[in-house]
């Protein structure tokens, strides 16, 4: 009553709605609402402030403010017949606009203030959900890891600035943290950034929470998440487990995600910093006395005494030794038995033509497998070269493919002593891996003649000092076809016809 009375007191003073509006502090829809319930119940602008009774003042408020037996008004009222409706439509994500649209489709309009307020209300629409603090746990047990971005450096090698990402590590029961700036979120440089969080810590965190970075997870899933086989195999190596977060489910690592932002502000922020290496040596001087030594705001202790004292007796042994971070690939096994790998060719044993093989490459030897079984390990060549055993490809094939000339001459010697002479006269050459073809030919006669004919022939070939294995295949060819000629012209014995008569039958008998 008094906001209308002093809405109606200025406007009595002859001041425009716009002014009231001003002066009241009021909407001016409000004042005009109040203005016209006042000229309803016979208030004039002429009229001086003795008018505004109590009896006016009742009937303006009885207007404006209709009595409401619930406490709510019609168009509440309204709603609340369409609850379940309105409930349904919410659950199949409409927006709560295209709820007010479908309900002014069935007749009822209402204004969107009070449809969102009575969702707000009745139906929890907006509303977030209740934060429930984790236990921080056992100490020495847990820390979560998260990339975020910290800003600008330069970089000397391009002569221009680049966005640097910060590996940020943070102890679950001391708050205690490590940031590890980098330009790259590779598989290098994350195990680079958690050997570099080890050296730091003193030792290694039996658990480790980080997020669903490709270099770390291949595959997220809630329960079974699929870790790539490298990342897999360094955190075997170091002894700790991976757990990483649900798929944007921040809260499944707060205490790493809350030390993100103040990183950015309190380390990186207004500072210059010459290179990327600079930065990492000054992260951690901030880490261990400035980040480490404030009294955080949760626990009221600083991160790096609680850390001291109470988690860093309880961790794994710091590694000694570095990491040689592997590489993981699917080959497809080529016609000629030899796999890619970095650019380079290795042999592969087996009749495994046209199948995809598993291959580890760690800077200095490659393994391959074959469905979980290790088949073959070979030592790193640089790129463009080849790396072939013998003994992975066939025998008819291995001593063309690798030039084994002793091999091509053992294979002649069984055959005879003068094809072996004759093998050896064709490979007496400066470039004798040119003649294995004529080899392989006069291998090829002896399966076609015979070893003993192919042998003499040789033998008569090396007396004439001939060596031309077209003139060995002529001399068995000509050989056989005279002995086929001199067959077809020795005279065969006559035998008798089945139809031949017998001579007594043409003799002629004549009469005494």
């Amino acid at each position: 009553m008094i906001e209308i009375k002093e809405v109606l007191r200025l406007w009595l003073a002859g001041q425009s709605l716009r002014e009231v509006t001003r002066l009241a502090g009021l909407d001016r829809k409000t004042v005009r609402r109040y203005v016209q319930a006042a000229q309803a119940a016979g208030l004039d602008r002429e009229d001086d402030q003795s008018r505004l009774t109590d009896e006016l003042l009742g009937a303006v408020v009885a207007v404006v403010r209709p009595e409401r037996p619930r406490g709510t008004g019609a168009s509440w009222e309204a709603i609340a017949g369409q609850r379940e409706q309105i409930k349904a439509w919410l659950g199949q994500n409409l927006t709560l606009a295209k709820v007010h649209m479908l309900l002014e489709r069935r007749g009822i309009v209402v204004p969107y203030r009070t449809l969102h307020r009575f969702a707000v209300a009745e139906l929890g629409f907006g509303r977030r959900q209740p934060t429930v603090r984790v236990a921080d746990g056992e100490p020495g047990r847990e820390v979560q890891v998260d990339f975020g971005r910290l800003g600008l450096v330069p970089d000397p090698a391009t002569g221009r600035r680049r966005v640097a990402q910060g590996l940020i590590f943070t102890a679950v029961y001391s708050r205690h943290m490590f940031v590890y700036p980098t330009l790259r979120q590779t598989l290098d440089d994350v195990v680079a950034g958690f050997e570099a969080a080890w050296a730091f810590f003193g030792g290694v965190f039996p658990v480790a929470i980080p997020d669903n970075m490709k270099t770390i997870v291949d595959r997220a899933d809630a329960v079974d998440p699929r870790l790539n086989d490298a990342f897999r195999e360094y955190a075997q190596a170091r002894g700790f487990v991976v757990d990483p977060a649900r798929v944007r489910h921040p809260r499944d690592k707060p205490r790493v995600e809350r030390c993100v932002p103040y990183a950015r502000s309190n380390f990186f922020a207004g500072e210059d910093f010459r290179d990327i290496d600079d930065c990492r040596e000054r992260a951690v001087t901030w880490c261990a006395q400035v980040a480490g030594m404030r009294v955080h705001r949760t626990t009221q202790c600083r991160p790096a005494e609680v850390f001291a004292a109470e988690e860093r007796p309880l961790l794994l042994p710091a590694p000694e030794t570095g990491f040689a971070v592997p590489s993981y690939s699917r080959p497809k096994v080529a016609p000629d038995r030899h796999v890619e790998i970095g650019r380079a060719l290795y042999s592969v044993p087996g009749e495994l033509i046209g199948q995809r093989i598993l291959a580890r490459a760690d800077g200095t030897t490659i393994k391959l497998y074959w469905h979980g079984q290790l088949i073959k390990v070979h030592l790193v060549v640089e790129p463009g070269r080849r790396r072939t055993d013998p003994a992975d490809l066939p025998t008819e094939q291995a001593v063309y493919a690798m030039r084994d000339l002793d091999a091509l001459h053992r294979r002649a010697a069984v055959y005879g002593d003068h094809i072996a002479a004759y093998t050896a006269a064709i490979l007496e050459h400066p470039l004798p891996w040119t003649k294995m073809r004529q080899v392989y030919r006069l291998l090829g006669l002896v399966r076609r003649h015979g070893a003993e004919a192919v042998d003499q022939a040789c033998q008569r070939a090396l007396d004439a000092e001939t060596v031309n294995v077209g003139l060995i295949d002529r001399m068995l060819t000509r050989g056989r076809d005279g002995q086929a000629d001199e067959q077809a012209t020795t005279p065969r014995p006559a035998t008798a016809s089945r139809f031949v008569r017998d001579s007594n039958d043409f003799s002629v008998r004549r009469p005494s």
